[in-house]
């Protein structure tokens, strides 16, 4: 294939996608009509078709990108990326997928502020919420800058703006509904993806699934498949990582959103069972890729096109498929991209617009058409402030950035969301004392760690701050409770109220006769 052909075809399957994502996005401005649409799509969307939205959330250009490369460049070590997802939806099956979706409204802090009226207490957690979103937002724009800069041989800069801008267009415009058929979309694709790259692989290897870790293992001894010892450091941060990992997903308010998009906690049980289905199967490959990108590659051409191995990828489906596979893999991760981005900004634009302007400012005076213009804002200088982030951040594994998110969601909004609906003690003083000295201590410990001050002149050892902070936030969220304790009560609902609406069946016995009230599409907005 000619040069000008080889960058045509990418160019043309990505130029198809992005048109179809515009498509579906048009089609889904003519149903966000009000804030209902535009946080939770309407509350319309069917288990299968959230699990695979719920799935794509986590399917990221950190999930391809950077545990390929990362497992590329340091083996086994890059395993503890993956190992704690699974774990992770098990405990939000288990734990908040239903009491979630009978309690909440449009975000994550309507749950928590459904017991706890306090506005200093919604106040921080829209905080939280656009720190963690704003950093997983640079951790996709990165990746986006990187595939789509390659692609299109332009600067890294241009081409973030670019997909800012398609990202801006997608939230402006479609809200929810338009991220959530975008995210079916993508995840669709994705599978066919991941299977075309599988298959190219283990061709190559007798048609062995383990044949690239065999073959890694032959090439370059026994340490690239177990886990490095000899640094204490590097164990406690993969340690610490695990536990960020698989904590913070049951507190990153754009995954927790996913399940208020759905009609009723049935619907959002079978949706975490869907997405624990699909992203299995996807993170066991993962590994398959990292080894075949070190063997068919080499780890010093990888770190020549990106120091943290974020490129490894889409360099492996050149080598192992050619331009086709190339451009299918660009053009693919590209839409996932989107797609998750789109997601998040929609829990920013939640979290500014509807916690913080309409319900901590104005006290609630705000008509739907100002709380929707606020949020599409809102969601656009959020972008804004991705995009400068990512600007110096792109040398950085995107995977580790994104678990930066993760810790973060950990040490807050995790254990105020887990208490709240558990623990009868617990009050407000113990909830703000969660989330204020649990977001002051894991982003000072990431200030101080080596991803910021340097190997040599972190003051912090370990670049994840989970393995301290999230003790500490549940420590915070006791001594907090006994200071709190015998104050004047919080201004929300009583916990044996609050508790019965958490846990009722999905029938409900009324009047001698089940009804399917739960399984009812609800009016948005309504109690």
């Amino acid at each position: 294939m000619t040069p000008l052909a080889a960058q045509t075809l990418p160019l043309t399957v990505v130029g198809v996608l992005v048109g179809v994502t515009l498509v579906l996005t048009w089609y889904a401005a003519q149903r966000n009509k009000d804030t209902g649409d535009h946080y939770v799509a309407g509350r319309r969307i069917g288990a299968f078709g959230n699990g695979l939205a719920l799935a794509g959330d986590q399917i990221s250009a950190a999930s391809f990108l950077g545990i390929t490369g990362a497992i590329a460049l340091t083996g086994f070590n890059g395993w503890w990326l993956i190992i704690g997802m699974p774990i992770a939806y098990v405990l939000v099956l288990l734990l908040v997928a239903e009491p979630l979706r009978k309690l909440g409204k449009y975000t994550l802090a309507d749950v928590i502020a459904t017991r706890f009226g306090s506005p200093a207490l919604r106040g921080s957690i829209a905080v939280a919420t656009i720190i963690m979103t704003i950093i997983y937002m640079t951790v996709q724009f990165i990746g986006a800058g990187l595939v789509a800069g390659a692609l299109l041989d332009v600067d890294f800069a241009v081409a973030v703006l670019i997909l800012g801008g398609l990202m801006t267009l997608y939230t402006v415009l479609g809200g929810m509904v338009a991220a959530t058929y975008i995210q079916i979309f993508k995840t669709s694709l994705l599978a066919v993806m991941v299977l075309a790259v599988f298959v190219a692989v283990i061709k190559r290897t007798g048609w062995n699934p383990i044949g690239p870790m065999l073959d890694a293992t032959d090439s370059f001894g026994e340490k690239v498949v177990t886990p490095d010892r000899s640094d204490m450091t590097a164990s406690l941060n993969s340690l610490s990582l695990t536990v960020g990992l698989t904590l913070g997903i049951m507190g990153l308010p754009h995954v927790m959103l996913r399940f208020l998009t759905v009609r009723d906690a049935r619907a959002a049980r079978n949706s975490a069972a869907v997405a624990i289905s699909i992203f299995m199967c996807f993170f066991l490959l993962l590994p398959i890729f990292g080894y075949a990108a070190l063997n068919e590659i080499g780890k010093k051409a990888i770190v020549a096109a990106n120091p943290a191995g974020n490129s490894a990828g889409p360099m492996l489906a050149e080598k192992v498929g050619g331009d086709v596979l190339y451009a299918l893999v660009a053009g693919v991760t590209i839409a996932t991209i989107l797609a998750v981005l789109a997601g998040m900004a929609i829990a920013v634009s939640g979290a500014v617009a509807h916690d913080l302007y309409t319900n901590v400012i104005k006290k609630g005076h705000v008509d739907e058409r100002g709380q929707l213009i606020s949020g599409r804002i809102a969601g656009a200088i959020a972008a804004c402030i991705a995009i400068a982030l990512a600007f110096g951040a792109k040398d950085l594994n995107i995977a580790n950035v994104a678990n930066v998110a993760f810790a973060i969601a950990a040490s807050t909004t995790m254990p105020t969301l887990l208490l709240t609906i558990y623990w009868r003690r617990f009050n407000q003083v113990g909830a703000l004392s969660t989330m204020i000295g649990g977001l002051a201590l894991s982003l000072v410990l990431v200030l101080l760690g080596p991803d910021v001050m340097g190997k040599d002149d972190a003051v912090w050892p370990l670049a994840i701050p989970a393995l301290v902070s999230v003790p500490a936030s549940f420590l915070f969220a006791y001594v907090g409770t006994l200071v709190g304790a015998g104050r004047v009560g919080s201004t929300g609902m009583p916990y044996d109220e609050f508790e019965a609406r958490a846990f009722a069946p999905d029938e409900v016995a009324s009047g001698g006769r089940f009804t399917r009230r739960a399984r009812e599409p609800e009016r948005v907005g309504a109690a």
